[in-house]
This record gives C-alpha cells, structure tokens and sequence, in this order.
C-alpha cells in the first residue's frame, strides 16, 4: 500500500481538527508503546467483529444495507476505536466502516445523523454555480481560523461531482475536491458524498479514494447507496407532519452552508482511512504498519 506523505496527511488531518472531526486526545495519551499497544488490539477487535458479504447489516433502528459479496463491514463499537487508534474522533454518528475483502484502495464511512426530516423542495431550484461559491467562500473564511491557529489553509479545486438528487429514491450525491498549498492532484484524497434521507434523518455512506482512482471507485459509491433500504415507518414517504421533527435545513444546506459549519462534512475530505491516514501522526511507523496490515491483508488472510 501507497501512502502520501506524512506532511500533506498532517495538512489534511488539521483540517479534520477544525470541524471537531478530529481529536488531539489520543495523540498525547500515553507513550508510544502504549499507543501502539492500544492500535494492535483495536486492529484485532476490528478484525475479529468483521463480517464479510453478502450479509445483511443492521444500520441502527434506520435501515439495512446488504452488504454485497466481496466487501466486509466493520461495526461500532470496534470501527470506532480503530478510528481512534488512528488519531480521529469518534462520535455517536459513526455506524461503521465498509471495505473491500481484498486489497482495499477505498473505504465508505457509514454514518446516521438524526437531523430530523430533510425538506427536498429547494432541490429543483439550487445552482450549483451557487453551491460552489458557497463552499468556497464557507472555506476560506475557515481558513482564517486555520491561519490563528497554526494550520495549512484549505484550497477549493472544484467538483468531482457536481450535487445530483434522486427525488424518487430520495439519495443525494456530491463530491469536491480541496488541496492544501503545495499538494498535487496525486497527492489529493476525495470524499464523495452520498445520502439516503429517511423520515428521522439521513445516512450517509461517504466513499474515501484518491483523486486518480475516484472514477474507478464511484460504482462503490452507487452499489452500497443502491443496497440500503430503510424499514418500514422509516423511510422519507413514512413522514407524518403532524407528528415528526422536521430539520432546521433543507437539502442544499447538506452540499454547502449549514452543514459544512454545522457538521462539518466538507473537512471530512481527509478522513481516517486507508492509504491517506498517516497514522505516523499519532504513533510512528510502527503503529502505521500495524493498521496498514489490518486495510492491505491479502484475501487469503480474510
């Protein structure tokens, strides 16, 4: 497995440790035996509690996705701890983590926000051009903060995939590119973004790759958005106005504006993953190794 180097990670990570994605905690916990002590035995926790596909998840009380073949699951509470154990936060959003069986270039972070229920109607009015200025402008005034407190500023490129809404299915996709100075389109890691809005709230399964291999990756993205059905009296036709919470945004909030500063889902572009996660920054290369053997087993160690 490839990996980027530890300097831009550490640009991309503190742009996770401004949106509060990110934790310092387990970065100064400790020494560095126990922290990598404590990554060895969240990488067999992992391993053990993996369930391989086809299988059917349980996503909370929401949904279930079916897990194709060829791809595995890891579940809370061992998905978040091996969060942790590389430098990141894990919160009560966190459902889990869906990679390939095999030699994994990708990893889809699975997560419920209990938003309420997502109006859609501004959908068929939104400009994109619009939703672009926004990001960019929602980033560079981030960028002051990044500045105050030591951090690389975050640059906007522009869209992997410009925001797309199924209003039948009820699924949102969007996807930008950002880079911090000096890093090359190689160099860059990509969240694309999907949602599947329910009556309670939403999931998203947010595909992690790199910026060269995103067009190869994104079917990844539409098969697992495809296989996850909400239960009954959970889906988005199942809303009761009478009754139900409805959220304090609509869907275009969930591209630009409320939810990049209220949730911070566009710092999530530097997420805890695979060949992008420079887990040098919390425990050095031994620890690095140690989670990059558990995401670059070969299939007959699965």
């Amino acid at each position: 497995m490839k990996f980027i180097k530890i300097a831009a990670a550490a640009a991309l990570a503190a742009a996770f440790a401004l949106a509060g994605v990110l934790t310092t905690a387990p970065v100064q916990a400790g020494t560095a035996e126990d922290r990598q002590k404590e990554g060895e035995a969240a990488v067999a926790a992992a391993r053990a509690a993996t369930v391989k596909g086809p299988s059917d998840i349980t996503l909370r009380d929401q949904a279930v996705l079916k897990l194709p073949a060829g791809m595995e699951y890891v579940p809370q509470p061992q998905a978040g701890r091996l969060m942790q154990a590389m430098g990141n936060s894990s919160d009560d959003r966190l459902i889990g983590l869906v990679q390939s069986s095999g030699d994994p270039q990708w990893l889809v972070v699975a997560r419920y926000e209990a938003a309420g229920y997502i109006k859609d109607d501004d959908a068929k009015d939104w400009n994109v051009d619009d939703l672009y200025k926004s990001l960019k402008e929602g980033t560079e005034a981030g960028n002051k903060r990044r500045r105050e407190q030591g951090f690389p500023e975050l640059e906007i490129v522009g869209w992997v995939q410009k925001p797309s809404y199924d209003a039948t299915a009820h699924r949102l996709v969007w996807s930008m590119a950002a880079r911090t100075p000096g890093e090359n389109d190689a160099q860059q890691s990509i969240n694309y973004n999907t949602y599947a809005l329910g009556r309670e709230g939403y999931i998203t399964l947010n595909l992690i790759t790199s910026r060269g291999a995103i067009e190869a990756d994104k079917p990844v993205a539409g098969q697992l958005l495809s296989a996850l059905n909400f239960n009954g009296g959970k889906g988005y036709a199942d809303f009761n106005s009478s009754t139900d919470k409805v959220a304090e945004y609509g869907l275009a909030a969930l591209v630009a504006g409320v939810a990049v500063k209220k949730l911070g889902l566009f710092a999530v572009i530097a997420a805890f993953f695979l060949k992008f996660a420079k887990v040098a920054l919390l425990a050095g290369a031994g620890l690095l190794a140690v989670i990059g053997k558990f995401f670059s087993r070969k299939k007959s160690d699965t």
